[in-house]
């Protein structure tokens, strides 16, 4: 994968998706296989939605957000983001945007794919 032209790599910042959306989130990615329970469209201010982002179902299922478990899901959920980059092709076209939001419906905010995707993206130059 080819890192974005000087100049235009975006920032990108993680947030709740169950939180308000606000002008600084700039354009909002949710990267959650699931829609979030109890969350209308209309309110969540996504917008995209990039599932084929999160982690595949057995290994969200397999991490269960389980702290002792984050350095291995990181891991996993990497080696899954190399192997089937078209989502991640997806993402890197947004380097026109200043902001990129991930946004995520977990409710632990350091152990979760939005924080492992922004640490991925930083290691292949896309924002």
């Amino acid at each position: 994968m080819r890192a974005p032209p000087r100049g235009r790599v975006m920032r990108i910042k993680i947030k709740r998706v169950y939180l308000a959306p606000e002008p600084g989130d700039g354009f909002r990615v949710l990267v959650d296989r699931l829609w979030p329970r109890g969350l209308k469209k209309e309110s969540a201010g996504v917008d995209l939605w990039l599932k084929e982002l999160a982690p595949s179902d057995s290994l969200r299922k397999w991490f269960g957000h389980a702290p002792a478990r984050w350095e291995s899901f990181r891991k996993r959920y990497f080696h899954e983001l190399d192997s089937g980059s078209e989502a991640v092709e997806r993402l890197a076209e947004l380097k026109g945007k200043k902001i990129v939001t991930l946004v995520f419906g977990a409710k632990d905010e350091e152990h979760n794919n939005a924080v492992a995707l922004k640490e991925y993206l930083k290691r292949k130059r896309i924002g």
